[in-house]
């Protein structure tokens, strides 16, 4: 569940939804100081708040051009000119907070992109899955987004999925796509939302588009080929588990056949009559 508000707090918002943390200032307190990683952590939760602190500027300045234009909607004409007079500043003052709310939502968007980009890869992260055919074999369709399917990222989506409570959403501010997941863990790889985009086109995932694309965002689930795809890559992780279990077990009883029989020749009879 991300604990900040969007209408308040849309830059530490929109880092605890991008990156499934619940605490953004903790960000970088998992890395060394003298690792990428840190002050690229540090220069999103700087670029998270700058955006915090200047969206909530630009919540005042309109507050204040509502209420000098309340009483020209109430029809007092006496105080119209004075609202007029004060929107003439208001109103640029109110602009120009606006484009500084731009500028630093486009600056969050870079670091958080950067700091991913260090991020380790899908298939160190999620050691726990080995490399089969199927779900992650390297694509060969020499397609533009095939980099969004490469390695363990396909897998590790359609794993997420099935799960439940991943949805693809996008920002009310810049509208860019992202991933969340209901109970997001720190560990958890991340999933990009162009391997997500990709898997709805290649027909492994559902995208409920009943739902707000922005609010809740609309749930992602497998279709039956996805269900069927997923199956097959267990399966096929088991044949090759046993497999490399039976390959292993000759080699091992050969060496132990080796070893009991040693003793035996030294304890033959004819070795004990001699001495």
């Amino acid at each position: 569940m991300n604990p900040y508000d969007a209408n308040t707090h849309p830059g530490t918002h929109l880092v605890a939804e991008t990156l499934g943390i619940s605490e953004v200032s903790t960000l970088n307190i998992t890395h060394s100081p003298d690792e990428p990683l840190y002050w690229s952590a540090t220069r999103v939760i700087g670029a998270a708040h700058a955006l915090d602190e200047v969206h909530h500027r630009v919540t005042d300045a309109a507050k204040d051009a509502l209420r000098l234009l309340e009483p020209v909607g109430r029809g007092e004409l006496d105080g119209a000119r004075v609202s007029y007079a004060l929107l003439r500043t208001a109103v640029p003052k109110l602009g120009d907070l606006l484009d500084q709310q731009g500028r630093a939502y486009g600056q969050l968007v870079e670091s958080i992109s950067a700091y991913r980009l260090l991020l380790p890869e899908p298939d160190s992260a999620h050691r726990s899955t080995k490399k089969v055919p199927g779900l992650d074999q390297k694509p060969t369709s020499d397609r533009d987004d095939d980099w969004a399917v490469a390695g363990q990222r396909r897998r590790v989506a359609i794993e997420a999925v099935e799960a439940g409570g991943v949805r693809f959403r996008r920002t009310a501010i810049g509208d860019d796509p992202y991933v969340s997941r209901e109970k997001p863990q720190r560990q958890d790889p991340a999933i990009w939302p162009q391997t997500v985009q990709r898997l709805v086109a290649d027909g492994l995932l559902r995208q409920d588009t009943s739902e707000g694309v922005y609010r809740p965002g609309q749930l992602l689930s497998l279709t039956p080929q996805g269900e069927a795809a997923l199956r097959d890559a267990r399966a096929t992780t088991t044949r090759v588990s046993a497999a490399l279990g039976r390959s292993t077990t000759p080699t091992n009883s050969g060496a132990l056949a080796d070893t009991a029989a040693v003793p035996v020749a030294r304890t033959s009879p004819t070795s004990s009559r001699s001495r």
